[in-house]
């Protein structure tokens, strides 16, 4: 099992906890459009990091992202295996031509 998939299955886990204990359960508690929202606040954290060219800073907002990337899946039931799905529908697919299907 990979790093990320752990960190899903942690965010799973953590969705009846108890919110005053556990940041996931306050998130998921806030519901979807919150989840969303933290999840666009720690991508422009992450876009700074890379502009300032701050590879450690980058490297934490990174951690960040994912983090708050699995949060917002799990708020909407979506699950990481579904997103590895499409990478893997997607691949060895022009990414030009894969956008022009759409």
């Amino acid at each position: 099992m990979h790093q990320i998939d752990r960190l899903f299955a942690t965010v799973e886990a953590r969705k009846d906890a108890d919110p005053s204990e556990s940041w996931t359960a306050k998130l998921l508690s806030k519901g979807p459009e919150k989840c969303a929202e933290k999840f666009g606040e720690e991508a422009i954290e992450a876009i700074i990091e890379a502009v300032k060219g701050d590879a450690d800073g980058l490297v934490s907002e990174g951690a960040d992202v994912l983090f708050h990337f699995c949060v917002m899946l799990a708020a909407r039931g979506v699950t990481l295996d579904q997103v590895m799905q499409e990478l893997a529908r997607r691949d060895g697919t022009s990414g030009i031509a894969e956008k022009a299907s759409r």
